[in-house]
């Protein structure tokens, strides 16, 4: 599954300092039981489990690892191998039978750094062309109070210099349905492309409605316009029986802070850090 600037923004790391803890607390939980056969048994088929510092030094360096790429578009391949394996190494800490938490997964997320094509290309598009601006693009998950899916929606800001507002004179959405199909992945069935919140520049509007003149009726109607303005495309199935666009997302790792999803059949690798609620 894809989502859909010339400033490209880079993600500003701290390392949070370790809190303290003592070293009882370090101890793996498997071994405080008193049932010795079953933990035995148990450590056979999970890994350890990884303690809270261990598992913010991981995000940390993933973070790191992606920080100059402009969210994907620059990397060489040392970069990518060194992405690669800081994602596996965070990935592994997903461990147990757990599924999907719906009330975490719920929310906006800011995409920091992306390998899918269809993404790439409109950064690419961005830092060459004169007249084209990608601001940020984020993943709005609705799913918040569900039990097996819910919908989401892929945002991007985008803009026209002088026509339309920097980096958010428009916005792109693809909205789509998801299904919890296995404990980490997802099936997304996509409804609808729209073209919304165009704003456009005070140099445009300064010609539609010049400030030192009267503004018409005409030119107040052409301004409305403009901002209501809405392009909506289904892309639903119209056959019975027939799936709409879609495809399976993989969500490999996720936390009240982060989260990494990789559409199945190599379309490509996500990283998302939570973000203020949008729209």
């Amino acid at each position: 599954m894809g989502l859909l600037s010339p400033f490209p923004t880079t993600t500003t790391i701290f390392r949070p300092p370790p809190p303290h803890y003592s070293s009882s607390a370090a101890i793996l939980p498997f071994f405080r039981s008193t049932n010795r056969l079953r933990c035995s048994a148990a450590t056979l088929t999970t890994p350890p489990q990884t303690n809270e510092v261990e598992l913010e030094n991981k995000k940390y360096d993933l973070l790191k690892a992606i920080q100059d790429t402009q969210r994907g578009l620059l990397t060489t391949p040392n970069q990518r191998s060194e992405i690669e394996e800081s994602l596996v190494d965070l990935e592994s800490c997903e461990v147990g039978n757990e599924g999907i938490d719906l009330g975490i997964l719920d929310g906006t997320w800011r995409l920091q750094y992306t390998s899918a094509s269809d993404v790439l290309v409109l950064l690419d598009s961005s830092s060459k062309l004169p007249f084209f601006q990608v601001g940020q693009i984020f993943q709005k998950f609705e799913c918040k109070g569900q039990v097996d899916g819910g919908y989401v929606r892929n945002v991007v800001r985008w803009s026209i210099p002088s026509l339309l507002e920097e980096n958010e004179g428009a916005t792109l959405l693809v909205s789509a349905k998801f299904s919890i199909v296995s404990r980490r992945n997802i099936y997304l069935e996509f409804e609808e492309i729209a073209l919304q919140n165009i704003i456009i520049s005070e140099e445009l509007q300064a010609l539609i409605a010049p400030a030192l003149i009267p503004r018409s009726f005409l030119s107040l109607q052409i301004l409305q316009a403009i901002r209501t303005f809405k392009a909506q495309i289904p892309v639903t199935s119209t056959s019975p029986g027939r799936r709409s666009v879609g495809g399976l997302y993989y969500l490999s790792y996720l936390d009240r802070n982060m989260l990494v999803g990789r559409a199945v059949g190599g379309g490509g690798v996500f990283v998302f850090t939570r973000s203020q609620n949008i729209m």
